[in-house]
């Protein structure tokens, strides 16, 4: 039977003569509603000349040392080591990567696919073509095309079965594909 406050009655009665069961009952209750909480990253508004000039640096060198930027920028490592972390840790900076020279890669057939997406299909389009191992990148893009495919393949053969794959797709409409030949800036 339901009592005043929406309570029970026998939880009532229970929990009336335990008042510090109840508000340890409440205080978990309360914690497992806080974890289910989407966690807010801290997020930077603007980023200064300092900042940008880390960027510009380890795009070129991912692995400058931060003694290097440090002496480069002409500040301390723990404003180097700061500036680091609050970019990491508000997702301005998602990762560091490698490049490699083209010729290095076992995947040396690549090629731009644009890809005309039917009516609004194009969050299902990209999720197929985010499963497929050829596709390296993926770009949405206005004008004409709607995504933007960077295609590998290690033999023609292999390049021409995964383009056949990629039509297959539900949601897409057309595609044109032009395949690198040389490549001058990486």
């Amino acid at each position: 039977m339901v009592g005043e406050g929406g309570a029970v009655e026998g939880e009532k009665a229970q929990f009336s003569e335990q008042p510090a069961l109840f508000n340890s009952v409440r205080i978990v209750q309360n914690a497992l509603k806080i974890a289910d909480l989407p966690i807010a990253r801290p997020t930077m508004t603007k980023l200064d000349d300092t900042d940008r000039e880390i960027l510009s640096i380890l795009r070129a060198d991912a692995r400058t040392p931060v003694a290097t930027l440090a002496q480069k920028l002409r500040v301390s490592r723990g404003t180097v080591q700061n500036r680091l972390h609050k970019m990491e840790e508000s997702g301005v900076i998602t990762g560091y990567t490698v490049r490699l020279r083209p010729d290095s890669e076992p995947q040396r057939i690549r090629a731009w696919m644009s890809i005309a997406v039917e009516g609004n299909a194009a969050p299902a389009v990209i999720r197929a073509l985010r499963g497929e191992p050829m596709v390296g990148t993926l770009h949405t893009t206005n004008g004409r095309w709607d995504i933007v495919a960077e295609v590998r393949a290690e033999s023609l053969e292999a390049f021409d079965a995964a383009l056949g794959r990629i039509r297959l797709t539900p949601g897409i409409a057309n595609t044109e594909t032009s395949i690198l030949l040389s490549t001058y800036k990486a």
